[in-house]
């Protein structure tokens, strides 16, 4: 009985933002801080990305940059919570955006940040999986060290990979709660066996003064200062995750409390279990010549054959780290597929009438998932043109996600704060300050992440995050010509919410396409 009260009061919520509940509250605070968790898979992350900071700074790269980004994270994060506490819904940042700016502008504001979210959801998607793919791979060179995948391999890799993940998503729907929670423990095991393996087993060891204060970049290319800039993708990108599981609102019972604290308490939980395995792989650290000339470009494991001084050793570390990713993709094709569905249903992306439907028998937006996946096999095909793919990939996630995570907390900046005052999860008095300086760090981060990794670059090592990031403006930008500028209007309003918010934009929603239905909504 309780439940189902909690369900109808977070349900009624909902209605007043507009909406009508169609998804099952079926997530607790521990599965959406898991499922953020999984997105971000620090042991996963830093691992495929380990690459760069090896390039960029090697140990102050790797350690002190991590450490960096993490208490940035944290800034951006807490100021999402804030929102995310008055405005609990699956359109998250995109909705937040609307409801945040005037009445002029919200359409508009809600519609760039939503085509930055749903870029920025599929493409930290696609990363994820196609990391995982090469990670995969990179496993048979530990037997035959004369073995190198080719783009055929690599690409179909890719595909099981994201095609298994979509699986799970759409028929084993109802077990991501628990696979969310699995996730939690598996990663805090993974990372201690890892630690204690490497650093009982291997023969040699770095030193203290190399782990904490060594610095390279000689590999780069870059002056030696903007070198450590550029090797901060390694850490932006992994924790980049945690604003995505807002798009979970309407799968939680009492969002407004449970998913802040999830959206933070992840980066915290993250930063933390990205420390304790960094330490003991860079103290283990082989030669970084031998790392970087890896022929997968996937050398972590490399660090764990030699540790561990067998193939079989190094391949058991290295399972751990895969069983990261395959939450990872799960847990990022959940929250990109919502983000997809949440937006269509407010009619932002060519044939929302198909991708904005629930699947009635399986509880979940089938067609969103569906779509999903397709782009991102078909930005899989980049790496036929590309070997530095990836690398283009995790630039445009993080661009992405961080711009859009950024939009709403300049509008709130500009307005004043005046929205979030009775935020449930207040900044107080240091909101303005926090506020501020995660738009000044955003504002870097898409200057960084379009960069090479190093220098001097050719056709098929240059980092191509700002032609994919052009390639989806366009569509967007067409799609605003062709359709939205005259029917999209925002998400929409009710009455009451409206009275309430009297200087914010209405929106219209988006009549249903088999019997035309339209919620009651406030028109402009």
């Amino acid at each position: 009985m309780r439940q189902s009260s909690v369900d109808a009061s977070a349900d009624a919520a909902l209605a007043r933002m507009g909406y009508k509940s169609e998804l099952p509250r079926n997530l607790s605070m521990l599965s959406v801080l898991g499922l953020s968790f999984a997105i971000m898979a620090a042991p996963y992350g830093l691992s495929t990305t380990l690459y760069i900071t090896l390039t960029d700074g090697q140990s102050v790269s790797v350690i002190w940059g991590w450490v960096l980004v993490t208490l940035i994270s944290l800034a951006i994060a807490a100021s999402l919570a804030e929102i995310c506490a008055v405005y609990p819904t699956a359109g998250g940042v995109y909705y937040w955006s609307a409801m945040l700016s005037t009445k002029e502008w919200a359409p508009m504001m809600s519609f760039i940040d939503g085509w930055l979210t749903l870029v920025g959801n599929w493409t930290v998607t696609l990363s994820i999986t196609f990391g995982g793919a090469q990670l995969i791979l990179s496993a048979i060179s530990l037997w035959d060290e004369t073995f190198v995948a080719n783009a055929w391999q690599t690409v179909l890799m890719f595909w099981a990979v994201i095609l298994f993940c979509a699986l799970v998503n759409i028929f084993f729907s109802k077990w991501l709660d628990l696979i969310n929670k699995v996730c939690i423990f598996w990663t805090a095991a993974s990372v201690i066996i890892i630690l204690v393996t490497l650093l009982v087993m291997a023969d040699d060891r770095r030193d203290g003064a190399f782990v904490f204060g060594h610095y390279d970049a000689s590999e780069s290319g870059w002056p030696s200062g903007w070198a450590f800039f550029v090797g901060l993708l390694q850490a932006a990108y992994t924790l980049t995750g945690y604003g995505m599981v807002a798009a979970m609102c309407e799968e939680v019972q009492n969002p407004h409390r449970e998913v802040p604290k999830a959206i933070v308490l992840s980066v915290f939980a993250a930063g933390v279990t990205g420390l304790l395995y960094l330490i003991p792989v860079m103290f283990v650290l082989p030669n970084v010549k031998t790392l970087l000339n890896v022929a997968s470009g996937q050398p972590i494991g490399l660090v764990f054959k030699m540790a561990t001084g067998s193939a079989g050793g190094g391949f058991g570390l290295l399972f751990l780290v895969l069983g990261i990713m395959i939450f990872a993709g799960i847990g990022a094709l959940t929250a990109a597929s919502r983000c997809t569905y949440a937006f269509a249903r407010d009619g932002a992306i060519p044939g929302f009438r198909l991708w904005r439907k629930v699947n009635p028998r399986l509880d979940v937006p089938v067609w969103a998932i569906i779509l999903s996946a397709v782009i991102d096999c078909l930005l899989g095909l980049i790496y036929f043109g590309s070997t530095a793919a990836f690398n283009s990939f995790t630039g445009v996630a993080t661009i992405c996600l961080s711009t859009s995570y950024g939009v709403p907390i300049f509008i709130s900046i500009l307005r004043g704060r005046q929205a979030v005052k009775e935020s449930t999860f207040s900044l107080g008095r240091f909101g303005y300050a926090i506020n501020v300086l995660t738009i000044c760090w955003i504002l870097l981060a898409v200057v960084l992440f379009c960069m090479p990794v190093s220098l001097p670059v050719d056709a098929e090592s240059m980092n191509y995050a700002s032609v994919v990031f052009a390639g989806f403006a366009a569509i967007s930008i067409g799609w605003y010509v062709v359709y939205a500028r005259k029917h999209f209007t925002g998400p929409p309003l009710s009455g009451e919410q409206m009275a309430e918010l009297s200087p914010v934009m209405s929106g219209k929603a988006v009549p249903d396409a088999e019997n035309g239905d339209e919620m009651e909504v406030v028109k402009k």
